[in-house]
């Protein structure tokens, strides 16, 4: 069994509504593709396997030769993601989509003059409290003198002015984790829209860092709080529009299914208390 712990992804489920966490962290419910999702993961699969190519050939059009093969292996893994073609059989509109995301990253960076230290990479630490934190980072530049710089490829749109928090606290997070195993913060964080072609570049500072490893155990305390106390309160927003999960939430007039102690105790490592467990 993985050890119970935490990534920036499951943290701003908590963040954004603790019930939509328990759903999909203790529940475990399945949820339908949506085509977003699934072309960032064929776009993804493509820029990771694009650096196979040697320096000189990685160009538009051998990105966009990789796509057949890449949805392929994709549907092999998970064959529910042709629920999100119009047609299954007819590729040719969902790669041309998938082919203007890639050709904007080489509006953004030229691929032939980097070679990326990591793609890919599954990374995690534990806190000294036994607290893990878990990640995958898209890619790791090393440059010479030992600077570290961690990219985050986005496929939709860069957020508006204000709006700017959810993203920079995933890539603090991943700072967080690589400088305690690098044994060195990073020197850039850097966040690749290709919905719209932006790149946002932001500099971590120690301080920053030691601010971010607060919040997360802030919001780790927040998780065994509700865990303990069986209260997944629902948190509603504008994002509740995209929720596969309306007909169970109170919010929407639904009824969440009971969730076992065993599923608590193995997702999260904490045991509901007598009055929770007797709750759910």
């Amino acid at each position: 069994m993985r050890r119970p712990g935490l990534s920036p992804s499951r943290a701003n489920d908590f963040l954004q509504c603790p019930l939509l966490f328990r759903f999909r962290v203790a529940d475990r419910l399945p949820e339908p593709p949506s085509a977003a999702a699934v072309r960032g993961t064929l776009v993804h699969a493509v820029l990771e396997n694009l650096y196979d190519a040697p320096a000189g050939s990685r160009t538009p059009e051998a990105a966009r030769a990789l796509l057949p093969q890449e949805w392929e292996r994709l549907v092999g893994e998970r064959p529910d993601v042709v629920e999100v073609l119009e047609d299954p059989a007819d590729v040719t509109a969902w790669f041309a989509g998938a082919g203007t995301l890639l050709d904007t990253y080489f509006t953004l960076e030229d691929p032939n003059r980097l070679e990326p230290a990591e793609r890919e990479l599954a990374v995690s630490t534990t806190l000294e409290d036994g607290l893990e934190l878990r990640g995958i980072v898209d890619r790791l530049d090393v440059a010479p003198d030992g600077a570290i710089r961690i990219v985050d490829y986005k496929t939709g749109r860069s957020p508006r002015e204000g709006f700017e928090s959810g993203p920079l606290f995933q890539m603090r997070f991943y700072a967080l984790v690589v400088s305690r195993l690098k044994g060195r913060p990073p020197a850039m964080l850097q966040l690749v829209y290709l919905g719209d072609g932006v790149v946002l570049r932001h500099t971590p500072d120690p301080a920053e860092l030691v601010t971010t490893e607060r919040r997360v155990r802030a919001i780790w305390a927040g998780i065994l709080a509700a865990a303990e106390t069986g209260r997944w309160q629902p948190r509603t927003s504008a994002l509740c529009g995209w929720c596969a999960h309306q007909s169970l939430c109170p919010a929407f007039g639904g009824e969440p299914p009971e969730v076992s102690v065993e599923a608590v105790e193995r997702a999260l490592g904490v045991t509901p208390r007598a009055e929770a467990a007797a709750a759910v």
